[in-house]
C-alpha cells in the first residue's frame, strides 16, 4: 500500500475511480493487497457502510471502534458473518479511536459519529496518514471548515464528505441535463433538508419507536445527541443533503464559488408541540426551551451570479423533500411535483411529467449499474457513494466531493447561526480554496472511467 503521505495528487485527474465498479470493472489492486479499512462509529449509519463494504471483494475491514458495547457486537457479527474474521475493537474511551489510526493495517476509514466528532477525527485520520471518509455534516463551525481544509493541504492526505445524495438517480439525470445546458444558462437553484424528524429526535427506548419523548442521555440512537443542536443553535445544522447536488450543478470550487448568505429563522413551536403530544403537558421536557426555528431559510449568492435558496424544516410534520428546484433561461426541474419545464419543448405554459426526461437523460453510472445498486440503503445512492471512497482510496487520489466541498457546504451552519443573530445579516463565506476556485477544472461527472 502506498504511502497515504503522498504528495497531493493533480486535482485534473481526481475521479478517475469515480464510476469503477468492482466485479465489473479493472481494479488497481490485486485481490491480495485490498484496502484495508476502519470504522469510526458502527451505528445505524456506520453499519449500513459496514454491510455495504462487506459485499466488495477488494476490502478488509480490519478495525471497528465504538463506545457503545452492543453497536461493537451487532458490527463483529457481521464481520463474521461475511469474512469469517475478528476485526480489532476499540471503544474504551472517546478517545480510543486514535488507537484505531495508529494501526498500520487500517489505510482508510469511515467516520459515522455524532456530529461534534466529525472534524476532529477527520483531522486525526489525515494526521495519521489514513484516507477518511466523513459522514455529513462534515463540520460544525468556521474554525474546523479551516482545519479540514489546513490539513489536507499541509498532510496529503485525502478526505471525502460522504453526501450520498449526490449520487441519487434523479439528481444525476438532472446534473447531465444542465451539463448538456438543456435548461440554458443556470440562473437560480433551491434546495434544502424538510424532513419531519421528531420521531428521531426525541425516544426513551421504552415506548414505541417514534413515541417517546426523552433526548440526551434517556435517549436512544440519534436522540442521545442530535436533539442538544436544536435545543443550543439557531441555525440550519444540516445543509448539505440539499447543497451538495445544488453546489456540483453549479461548478462550486471549480469556476464558482458561495460568496454571501443571508438567513432567517421562524419561530420555534413544533418539538415542543410534539412533547406536549406525546408525553403530556406536565413532562419534565416540556419546559425545555429549543433554540432552533422550526423553518430556517438561507439565500446564497455566486461569484457566477447565481442565487441559491436553502431550507431547514426539521421539527414540523410534514412529508420528506429536498425541496430541488435548478433553474435556467430556458426551463427548469421542480423535484416537488416531479416536473420540467423546457422552452421550445414543452407546451407553454404547461409543466411536462419529469420521468421520460429523466429517463432519456438518465446517468451512464445508474444506467449501467443500477440494478446492482438498488439495495445498498438511500434507494441505491449509498452504494455509489462508497464505491466512490474505495476506489478514490484504492488510487490515494482527491476524490470527487473533497476537504474544500465539505467545508463550504459545512460552512452553513455557523454562517446561518451568525446571519439569524444578527437580523439577517449577511455574511461573506471564506474561499477555502484561497483563489484556486478560478481554476480548478470541474469533475467530470458524465464520463465513465473504467
Amino acid at each position: 500500500m502506498a504511502s497515504r503521505r503522498n504528495f497531493i495528487k493533480n486535482t485534473s485527474i481526481a475521479g478517475m475511480g469515480l464510476f469503477a465498479v468492482p466485479g465489473f470493472a479493472h481494479n488497481s489492486f490485486s485481490a491480495a493487497d485490498k484496502l484495508n479499512v476502519g470504522l469510526i462509529g458502527v451505528g445505524l449509519r456506520g453499519t449500513n457502510h459496514l454491510q455495504n463494504l462487506l459485499l466488495r471483494k477488494d476490502v478488509n475491514v480490519t478495525a471497528i471502534c465504538d463506545v457503545d458495547a452492543d453497536r461493537i457486537t451487532i458490527a463483529k457479527k457481521h464481520i463474521a458473518d461475511a469474512m469469517g474474521k475478528t476485526p480489532k475493537v476499540f471503544g474504551a474511551n472517546e478517545l480510543d479511536y486514535k488507537n484505531l489510526l495508529a494501526l498500520p493495517d487500517v489505510d482508510a476509514v469511515i467516520i459515522a459519529t455524532p456530529w461534534l466528532w466529525h472534524t476532529r477525527m477527520t483531522v486525526d485520520a489525515m494526521e495519521a496518514g489514513k484516507y477518511a471518509g466523513v459522514e455529513v455534516s462534515a463540520s460544525n463551525t468556521l474554525e474546523e471548515c479551516w482545519d479540514l481544509v489546513n490539513t489536507h493541504e499541509r498532510t496529503g492526505t485525502h478526505m471525502m464528505i460522504l453526501e450520498n445524495v449526490n449520487y441519487r438517480r434523479d439528481v444525476l439525470a438532472v446534473l447531465n441535463m444542465v451539463k448538456q445546458n438543456i435548461f440554458g444558462e443556470m440562473v437560480h437553484y433551491r434546495c434544502g433538508y424538510q424532513h419531519d424528524l421528531r420521531h428521531v429526535k426525541f425516544n426513551d427506548g421504552k415506548t414505541a419507536y417514534g413515541k417517546g419523548v426523552e433526548f440526551g442521555e434517556k435517549g436512544i440512537s440519534e436522540s442521545k445527541w442530535r436533539t442538544e443542536h436544536s435545543v443550543k443553535r439557531n441555525a440550519d445544522v444540516y445543509p448539505t443533503h440539499g447543497l451538495g447536488p445544488i453546489a456540483v450543478m453549479a461548478d462550486v470550487n471549480h469556476g464558482n464559488r458561495f460568496m454571501s448568505m443571508t438567513s432567517h429563522a421562524s419561530k420555534g413551536i413544533g418539538l415542543h408541540n410534539y412533547i406536549v403530544k406525546e408525553g403530556g403537558e406536565e413532562h419534565p421536557n416540556a419546559k425545555v426551551k429549543f433554540k432552533q426555528g422550526d423553518v430556517i431559510t438561507s439565500t446564497i449568492d455566486t461569484a457566477n451570479g447565481e442565487t441559491i435558496i436553502i431550507t431547514h424544516d426539521c421539527n414540523l410534520p410534514r412529508p420528506y423533500s429536498l425541496g430541488f428546484r435548478a433553474q435556467g433561461a430556458n426551463g427548469l426541474w421542480e423535484v416537488d411535483g416531479s416536473r420540467i419545464y423546457v422552452e421550445g419543448k414543452s407546451e407553454p405554459h404547461q409543466w411536462d411529467d419529469a420521468q421520460p426526461w429523466l429517463d432519456t437523460y438518465d446517468h451512464p453510472l445508474w444506467k449501467k449499474y443500477g440494478e446492482y445498486a438498488l439495495n445498498a440503503g438511500h434507494g441505491g445512492m449509498d452504494f455509489f457513494v462508497l464505491n466512490s471512497f474505495v476506489e478514490s482510496a484504492k488510487q490515494n487520489i482527491a476524490p470527487p466531493l473533497d476537504a474544500y466541498d465539505a467545508a463550504a457546504w459545512s460552512a452553513v451552519t455557523p454562517l446561518s447561526e451568525l446571519s439569524i443573530a444578527n437580523n439577517g445579516e449577511p455574511q461573506d463565506f471564506p474561499d477555502f480554496t484561497r483563489g484556486l476556485w478560478m481554476k480548478r477544472t470541474p469533475y467530470n461527472w458524465m464520463k465513465e472511467t473504467y
